[in-house]
């Protein structure tokens, strides 16, 4: 489970119950809808960002694979493009924390007394997926994970979703679903063939705030060969714009994890 628990630091996306903004939900607009260009979809979805300068979540999570389930609760919090602070903790208990830059990533997790601080070229070696800070940014706050505008993508109509395929020519596949109103992304799909992997993090029950549309139901599933992977999160409590503080030092005792 360890690297799943470091990989839910990284990816903590959960879902929100605020009182504030009405619930949009997925797709019911029963119009016609009709194919239009791949590049007309990236806009659309591109107008949905989020404009905010701090974001704070408080969520709670269930982690599950084919050998146990187990519930933890989270603190998010996000100063956008610059730093991300996630703490996970267990009966009030912190269990684990990470630090998140756009350089560095450091965390670590109370249960085998060990941290690690480094880059995330390593880090992604490890998990076996590519991350970065934006990517971690972009599905905290219910982005594409990839910046599409940079990408080249077909495009098709399935059951009024838009979805784009990467057109290129990998081992690893991505696909992005979008609903057919607003371009909000309902859920994405990466996959490696050759390895029988694939994740996919799907989206719902979206929110209106005043600084955008925010999802409030993520599910994250992962299948690789040993087994499937479920994390299902959801938000308790959601702030814009605060100050926020970003207090994280590995305590003493702590064995450093080397990662070849």
């Amino acid at each position: 489970m360890k690297k799943y628990l470091m990989l839910l630091l990284l990816v903590f996306i959960v879902s929100c119950k605020s009182k504030s903004g009405a619930v949009q939900g997925n797709n019911t607009n029963k119009e016609e809808v009709n194919p239009i260009s791949a590049n007309k979809i990236i806009d659309g979805h591109y107008n949905n960002k989020l404009q905010f300068s701090t974001l704070y979540i408080k969520a709670s999570a269930k982690y599950s694979d084919d050998k146990q389930s187990q519930n933890v609760t989270a603190e998010i919090k996000i100063k956008k493009d610059e730093q991300i602070l996630v703490s996970i903790r267990f009966l009030g208990i912190t269990m684990a924390k990470a630090l998140i830059t756009p350089n560095s990533v450091s965390y670590y997790e109370k249960i085998s007394s060990t941290y690690y601080d480094g880059d995330f070229s390593s880090l992604s070696k490890w998990l076996g997926t590519d991350l970065d800070f934006n990517k971690v940014q972009n599905l905290l706050i219910g982005e594409a994970i990839d910046d599409l505008k940079k990408g080249k993508y077909t495009e098709t109509l399935i059951d009024r979703l838009y979805r784009l395929d990467e057109a290129k020519e990998a081992d690893i596949k991505k696909s992005f679903f979008f609903e057919a109103d607003k371009f909000l992304l309902e859920k994405e799909q990466i996959s490696q063939t050759s390895k029988n992997i694939m994740m996919q993090i799907a989206y719902a029950d979206n929110r209106t705030f005043d600084q955008g549309i925010l999802p409030t139901s993520v599910a994250i599933e992962a299948i690789q060969p040993k087994g499937k992977t479920e994390i299902n999160l959801n938000y308790n409590t959601i702030t814009f714009n605060e100050e926020l503080s970003f207090p994280y030092s590995v305590p003493n005792g702590y064995k450093k994890i080397i990662i070849k």
